[in-house]
């Protein structure tokens, strides 16, 4: 593979962009926005960088799709954040509109690429550009499971006081509030982490972690970048090398775990082809029941996208 496109040189994809750079796996990276010399800039700032941090990955910044011909690899992170007053349905609208009208141009130039979507909300966006590519479902998925399970190690880590590599976990479902952490498959060096800190210590943390992304809006005013930007770019990673690696990934779940036409978080194994395998865990009743009730969370925001793409017709 030697060419990725990131869609939004706003700062998740010019993150994306930049750490996908330093790890030096693509001959090209295609960063397109809307404002044309914002993504020319963004890009130049990282190619100046090349000598510094040493890495050859040429980037380039543009506003025409005919520069993203045969990409490899389209990660979109086009859309506009929920601002105040502004309803669901409205972000909604708004970004399906956006990354409907990205997948169609992409397509135009591009015959099969693999399609890794990050426009929040996360979960009916992959829909839509699932239901708009009309490729497999392998092919087009979302990163959220990535930066919720890193946002939870992260958590971990200054709380037991260990370094977060060692940290290993698995959480499912939508991406928000009704995201399913699984302490029963969470490890410390292999070490259960129920063995290394208090129920009520790991409950506190768990809820920490479903309104991660909600915590950093209130410090910073804005949504997250790096760590978003870098669940990306691990995927991209992931599917380049070929390595197979298992990472939580919305996707479109058709009897597995009981669940039929809704797009969730659950682990596959990435590699070449995109998702190669879906992982299926033994969950136990509490678990299964926080999963279906994610999953009704998820099918009321895709019915609500339903219901304003036959408006739209």
């Amino acid at each position: 593979m030697s060419k990725v496109t990131v869609v939004g040189a706003g700062n998740v994809g010019a993150t994306v962009a930049n750490v996908l750079a330093h790890k030096d796996l693509v001959k090209e990276i295609v960063l397109l926005d809307i404002r044309g010399n914002f993504a020319k800039g963004k890009a130049l700032d990282s190619w100046q960088q090349a000598p510094i941090d040493y890495y050859s990955t040429s980037l380039t910044g543009t506003d025409d799709y005919k520069d993203t011909a045969n990409s490899d690899i389209v990660v979109i992170t086009a859309g506009i954040p929920r601002k105040p007053g502004m309803s669901r349905d409205d972000l909604i609208s708004t970004n399906a509109g956006i990354v409907q009208s990205v997948t169609k141009s992409i397509l135009k130039y591009s015959k099969n690429p693999i399609i890794i979507i990050v426009s929040n909300p996360l979960d009916v966006m992959t829909y839509a550009a699932h239901t708009a590519s009309k490729l497999p479902k392998n092919r087009v998925f979302g990163m959220a499971g990535i930066l919720d399970t890193a946002r939870y190690r992260a958590f971990l880590a200054t709380e037991l006081k260990v370094s977060p590599k060692d940290i290993s976990a698995v959480l499912m479902g939508g991406h928000g509030d009704t995201m399913v952490p699984l302490p029963r498959y969470t490890t410390v060096a292999g070490i259960p982490v129920t063995e290394m800190i208090t129920a009520k210590k790991l409950n506190a943390i768990v809820e920490r972690t479903k309104k991660g992304g909600g915590e950093l809006v209130k410090l910073m005013g804005t949504s997250a970048w790096y760590a978003p930007g870098a669940a990306a770019a691990q995927m991209v990673a992931s599917i380049v090398r070929d390595e197979n690696r298992i990472f939580p990934c919305c996707t479109l779940l058709s009897g597995q775990y009981g669940l039929r036409s809704v797009y969730l978080g659950v682990p596959v194994k990435l590699g070449k082809n995109g998702i190669e395998e879906m992982i299926k865990l033994k969950l136990n009743k509490s678990e299964m029941a926080l999963l279906k009730k994610s999953a009704t969370a998820v099918k009321s925001v895709m019915k609500t996208y339903d219901k304003m793409s036959k408006k739209k017709k």
